[in-house]
């Protein structure tokens, strides 16, 4: 990232800001590409074939190959884009919260349900220096 934001202190979050864009470029390319048949075909016919048509970084291509959703994201992976490789898998987006969170999907949704997650200790990942 080029400058340091005040957003970066949020824990488990990721902005998609425009650093993100940019470096996640050919990442989220990819993933749109799964909207369409053409490419959810070639991506399960040979999915290291498919992979190397972009030029994304190694880290971003094992990020995909281990479905490592947080990780995607934070090598500026768009959720809007990369829940589209979770539904190519079979995972709606309530379940792939669920799995982002480590949760799982009930207790994700019950949370949800019950007014989300506490703020407490959730703000700012300064705070648990602190601690």
């Amino acid at each position: 990232m080029s400058i340091k934001k005040d957003y970066e202190d949020i824990p488990g979050t990721f902005v998609f800001d425009a650093d993100r864009a940019r470096i996640g470029y050919h990442l989220n390319q990819f993933c749109i590409s799964l909207g369409k048949a053409k490419g959810r075909d070639a991506f399960r016919e040979d999915p290291e074939a498919y992979l190397a048509k972009y030029p994304m970084t190694e880290e971003q291509k094992q990020s995909i190959r281990d479905r490592d959703w947080n990780r995607m994201l934070e090598l500026g992976g768009n959720i809007y884009y990369t829940s589209k490789l979770a539904a190519f898998d079979g995972i709606n987006f309530q379940n792939l919260a669920g799995l982002m969170t480590g949760m799982g999907v009930e207790p994700y949704r019950e949370m949800m349900l019950n007014g989300g997650r506490s703020i407490e200790g959730n703000r700012y990942k300064s705070e648990w220096e602190k601690e």
